[in-house]
């Protein structure tokens, strides 16, 4: 397409050297041994896997009339109706004040919208372009891409920190690759490859221009650096959802836009590289301890780097069949609850949708029926989503929408019993009935407080009446600076005393992986499923605790039982054990507390009875009001906690909470 730059032959270069063993970037050590892919698919022979670039072809172009002109008609004028309603909005404002709101204030939110909306709007236009071939589209095409190459930096506010200039405006000679920038390198390069020589009509500096923003923006740093954190290459903790996120958007615009041969094998090779220190210590019960919320740019991203990777080598490069990679897809469905509703941990929202497609293709890929069961079952009444963040996510989506929608699948599988054991999980999940929502549904997790996205939430419960929740975990506000800060638990969705823990002499969980759970025992049968586990490790010193352990047991068809059994140094009074609940709770009689589940959607909502020692605990109901747009919209206006406050000092105690439904 183009000829290679100065700036590939550097690629080039850096890519070699990357390669060579014992080589070491900026002063780091060389990294440890036993990589799979990169063991599997050495730099001297993956040239040879690959195809040239001008022979793969995994969509079709925008010449490919027959394609386009395949899909249901009902989807073309969609993408034709989105195309023209792009067209007739203004293309948002980034000015430097607003990209300073960050460093000022800690809003992300305001300058993050503006900038999707830009790249949302691209989509759409190319698409419709796509779709229709008529060439009413391309002035618009033009002034998005246009102003998204004028941009000072592809990297937003909140992750510009790199830069040796630090949190403020960019630095335009130095370009920081995060997850945005490698999404709209990723876009861009997809915008190349649909449109062909159609955007030539409008300018021929057009396509050069775009070429050459992704190479020096984002491959050419890709290449010449190895100490962006997310790489896995000199951080010392395991690599979160940034690595695949990244990685797979930068392999898919290197694929498309490098052309010689040794650049193209070089670059996957790098790729290779960093995903292997994604997927060599990752939980071989394939849990994402960033919660299920951040699975589809966790395990998704990983499955969109193998499939590129499979793709690309037309079927020479396989590992769909590797056991890691079917858990880790895994593990959607078994967080999976009831309807939208899913198991919260870390900065997870409760409520959340799934990328139906992309699912869809990971299960069929790794030969699992539940996923593709889960997938086609949440597809059912919706639309084609045309805003999963990048147009590589939305092509595979439209030509193999159909697929999925002709899937047989009435429900997601609604696994009865899950056991992830992993020391950054430790997590059970069980209902009272094997591919049902109704009745009683129960999780707890154990692990530590230093996973990504951490919350203190070690030994944490939640619990589901038919499909919906009664006894919760509120999830995370929307992000600021303060979020990913040095005063990130100052927070209080993110402290241990508003999740279902108990506040020990005043003090609460603290963050960080010495503090964990310790001798977590799972077991299930027909009749019950239970987790015990020592918590007292999860508090400093200060709590003044020796041993905490919690049992939490359903009895399938009847109840569900916390119990705790504690020691502490001394004889205290000041121990409160904390349920946050969806909907207010009313004291019925002495030692029960009636609970109600959130209605949402559903015309009533179920109750049930949690019963108490009243002798022992005093209980306290805590309203709490949520001005944070992110937490209403799952919750409505506010939540309530449930507070039970030992009556008299002991240094010992045991509390057994029982739930039961009041309509079993």
């Amino acid at each position: 397409m183009f000829r290679a730059s100065t700036r590939s032959l550097l690629v080039l270069l850096f890519g070699l050297l990357a390669a060579v063993p014992g080589f070491m970037a900026f002063g780091q050590t060389a990294p440890p041994e036993g990589f799979p892919l990169a063991d599997a698919y050495p730099l001297q022979t993956l040239g040879s896997s690959l195809l040239p670039a001008r022979e793969w072809r995994p969509f079709p172009p925008i010449s490919d009339r027959a394609a386009w002109q395949a899909l249901p008609q009902a989807e073309r004028g969609r993408l034709i109706s989105l195309g023209e309603e792009a067209q007739k909005t203004p293309l948002p404002a980034l000015s430097a004040t607003f990209y300073l709101e960050y460093q000022r204030n800690g809003n992300r939110s305001r300058f993050e919208e503006a900038r999707s909306r830009r790249r949302h709007w691209l989509h759409q236009l190319v698409m419709a372009e796509c779709a229709e071939d008529r060439g009413r589209f391309l002035d618009a095409i033009s002034d998005a891409l246009w102003l998204i190459c004028e941009e000072s930096s592809w990297c937003i506010p909140a992750h510009i920190s790199p830069q040796k200039a630090g949190v403020g405006l960019p630095d335009t000679t130095e370009p920081i690759v995060d997850l945005f920038a490698a999404e709209t390198a990723s876009s861009v390069s997809w915008m190349v490859y649909l449109l062909e020589d159609r955007l030539d009509k409008v300018s021929p500096l057009l396509r050069p221009r775009a070429v050459r923003e992704v190479r020096q923006r984002v491959l050419a740093p890709y290449m010449a650096r190895e100490d962006f954190g997310w790489m896995g290459f000199t951080s010392k903790s395991r690599p979160n959802n940034w690595n695949p996120w990244i990685n797979s958007n930068i392999l898919a615009a290197g694929l498309i836009l490098e052309q010689e041969p040794a650049v193209r094998a070089a670059l996957v090779y790098k790729v290779l590289r960093s995903l292997d220190r994604f997927t060599v210590p990752y939980p071989r019960d394939g849990s994402c301890d960033e919660g299920p919320g951040y699975w589809s740019r966790a395990g998704a991203s990983l499955y969109e780097c193998l499939f590129w990777l499979h793709s690309a080598s037309a079927g020479k490069i396989d590992v769909f069949q590797r056991p890691l990679v079917g858990e880790i897809g895994r593990f959607i469905y078994r967080a999976h609850i009831a309807g939208p509703w899913f198991v919260d941990v870390g900065d997870c929202s409760a409520r959340m949708g799934i990328a139906e497609g992309l699912t869809f293709r990971f299960g069929k890929a790794v030969g699992d029926a539940p996923m593709q069961q889960m997938a086609a079952a949440m597809a059912r009444g919706t639309e084609l989503s045309d805003s999963d963040g990048s147009i590589g996510r939305w092509l595979p989506n439209l030509f193999g929408w159909s697929e999925l929608k002709a899937y047989p699948a009435e429900n997601p599988p609604h696994v009865r019993d899950v056991w992830l054991p992993s020391e950054d999980m430790q997590m059970m999940a069980a209902r009272d009935k094997e591919g049902s929502t109704r009745g009683l549904f129960v999780a707890a997790w154990g692990a530590h407080n230093a996973q990504s996205h951490n919350h203190n939430d070690v030994g944490n419960v939640v619990v589901f009446l038919d499909g919906q929740p009664l006894i919760i975990d509120p999830g995370a506000p929307t992000y600021t600076a303060q979020t990913f800060s040095s005063r990130r638990y100052e927070i209080w969705a993110m402290q241990s005393a508003y999740h279902c823990l108990p506040l020990i002499n005043g003090v609460q969980q603290k963050n960080g992986r010495e503090f964990a759970a310790r001798d977590a025992r799972y077991s299930a049968d027909e009749q019950a499923a239970e987790l015990q586990m020592e918590l007292a490790g999860a508090w400093p010193a200060s709590a003044g605790v020796t041993s905490w352990q919690r049992t939490v047991r359903l009895v399938r068809g009847r109840e569900v039982i916390l119990e705790e059994r504690y020691q502490l140094g001394k004889p205290s009074a000041d121990v409160v054990l904390n349920l946050m609940l969806a909907a207010e709770p009313k004291t019925t009689a002495p030692g029960q507390v009636q609970l109600q589940a959130l209605a949402g959607e559903a015309k009533s909502a179920p109750g049930a009875i949690l019963a108490f020692d009243a002798e022992t605990w005093q209980p306290t109901v805590e309203k709490i009001e949520l001005a944070d747009g992110r937490l209403s919209a799952v919750w409505g206006p506010q939540l309530y906690r449930l507070q039970f406050k030992r009556k008299q000092a002991a240094a010992s105690g045991v509390s057994r909470l029982v739930l039961r439904p009041q309509n079993p």
